[in-house]
């Protein structure tokens, strides 16, 4: 046996292969004959052999299990992504998710069969309409780029049946989330940039701008707090010009875990808004799922939101049709939306109440707060004259004189056993650290980031540099060339 091979695995560190170099069994766990005289209900031609890896349960089983134990996750320690609020999950909420009532429930169901969960969504419908002062609410979207689709079709669809159907132009700054210029040209609108680099947030004279006379601009995007972790407080007045030019003030709500309880967007000109439930409301996020990105919407556009949303009647809850609102745009995707998520929600919302989730964004945005300025005099702050929302942004303009990049300061963290931040975003600062600690992290875990993110700062100071071109070392896997290896994936032994 080679010696690598007896040599790869230490204690619970697997060296774990790919399915396909895994030894192959000789069949399944269970051999049916071939059926005879049969054919493909799809009337297809029978597939030849797909390449899958032919293995046994076991072999399967732990596979998956030991990759497992190399995935970092909130549950393992900080995870401070930037405008991604990756926070604690509570066990509440999954414990109220998996009641049978709600884990077997259909989405086929006739509604007299399911009004327990249709009071629910209702419920959670009223949630969002008052914390944002948005009462129109849909939650069919999947995501939060979803949302942002529906939001701007709902805008399109006021548009159109209004008789605007000449306004082809969306307003967004240079610092935005990407799906938001992805999410207009996906809708036929024109993108018109707003800058920002001088100050982190859209002013009103660039708004002005931007916004012309205004006759052929549908609405404007922007993320409040914004992308840069400041509030934009220019935002009321720009929209209060938007709204006399005829346009819709569309609000990214990937931020909102920094003002919900404490401020209404409504209040400063929002007609459209989507809520991810994973950053605000504590819902599973990452892994590609599950999604959820319900929007609220001004009364104003309420007609024009899709179906279904969930109305109460004399005879109780059902979902609409399209017959019941024809204004409606239409149905945006198949049933109702990611209801395990709603029950998630719906439960964080009530075991706090109003005051607890006022607090929650309070501790988000002191958390935030108390990094930078603990870290304000080793790293760049680019906006230092700005106190922060629940994120901040920091920059490698120090370091990097020293040769020690952002990409090494990352890379860095991983070793201490702390995921990196967001790096290299917002794009309208150079060498970006965007940190976001939430309100779930104790004082212990912040204090231990900021003491790491200080030593590097020392060491780079003291001509120590080495190190940190070399890190991390005691992953299993060390540093990769990741552009060759997203452009050249190795997904099979011997490519």
């Amino acid at each position: 046996m080679e010696q690598n091979t007896i040599d790869a695995s230490r204690a619970l560190n697997y060296e774990e292969p790919l399915l396909w170099e895994h030894e192959q069994a000789d069949g399944g766990g269970v051999d049916f004959p071939a059926p005879k005289n049969t054919s493909l209900r799809t009337g297809q031609p029978a597939r030849e052999k797909i390449g899958l890896a032919n293995l046994k349960e076991p072999q399967v089983l732990r596979h998956f299990v030991r990759l497992s134990t190399k995935n970092f996750s909130i549950d393992h320690g900080f995870f401070p992504l930037g405008s991604c609020t990756m926070k604690h999950n509570p066990r509440l909420n999954e414990k109220m998710a998996r009641l049978s009532g709600f884990a077997n429930i259909h989405p086929l169901q006739p509604a007299c069969t399911s009004q327990g969960a249709l009071e629910l969504m209702y419920e959670l419908q009223s949630w969002l309409g008052e914390l944002t002062g948005l009462h129109g609410v849909c939650l069919t979207p999947a995501a939060g780029a979803h949302g942002e689709l529906a939001g701007l079709m709902t805008i399109k669809r006021a548009h159109e049946l209004n008789g605007q159907s000449h306004r082809k132009v969306i307003l967004c700054p240079d610092s935005a989330h990407g799906t938001n210029p992805a999410t207009a040209a996906m809708c036929g609108y024109e993108l018109r940039v707003i800058p920002t680099k001088e100050t982190g947030c859209v002013t009103l004279e660039n708004f002005k701008a931007a916004l012309g006379d205004g006759k052929d601009v549908a609405g404007m995007m922007v993320t409040n707090p914004n992308t840069c972790g400041l509030f934009e407080t220019e935002i009321a007045a720009c929209a209060k010009l938007l709204h006399e030019a005829g346009g819709y003030f569309y609000c990214d709500g990937a931020n909102f875990n920094a003002l919900v309880g404490n401020v209404k967007p409504a209040d400063f000109g929002v007609d459209v808004m989507h809520i991810n439930l994973h950053k605000t409301f504590s819902t599973p996020h990452g892994g590609g799922g599950p999604g959820s990105g319900p929007i609220c919407v001004a009364e104003t556009l309420k007609p024009y939101l899709p179906v279904p949303c969930v109305v109460k009647t004399e005879e109780g809850y059902k979902l609409e049709t399209i017959d019941d609102r024809p204004t409606s745009f239409g149905k945006l995707k198949g049933f109702q939306g990611q209801f395990g998520m709603f029950v998630r929600a719906l439960t964080y919302m009530m075991s706090h109440g109003r005051e607890g989730l006022k607090q929650v964004s309070e501790d988000a945005v002191l958390n935030a707060n108390y990094i930078q300025a603990s870290l304000g005099g080793d790293y760049h702050v680019p906006f230092a004259n700005r106190t922060c929302m629940h994120e901040c942004l920091l920059t490698d303009k120090i370091q990097k004189e020293a040769g020690v990049t952002t990409i090494d300061i990352a890379k860095t963290l991983v070793e201490y056993g702390i995921h990196p931040m967001t790096v290299y975003f917002p794009l309208v600062v150079q060498g970006a650290m965007l940190i976001e600690p939430t309100e779930t992290e104790s004082k212990e875990t912040i204090d231990r980031f900021i003491a790491v993110m200080k030593k590097i700062a020392s060491d780079t100071r003291a001509g120590e540099t080495g190190q940190f071109h070399e890190n991390p070392i005691s992953t299993p896997r060390r540093r990769l060339d990741e552009v060759r290896a997203a452009r050249q994936p190795v997904l099979k032994a011997g490519s």
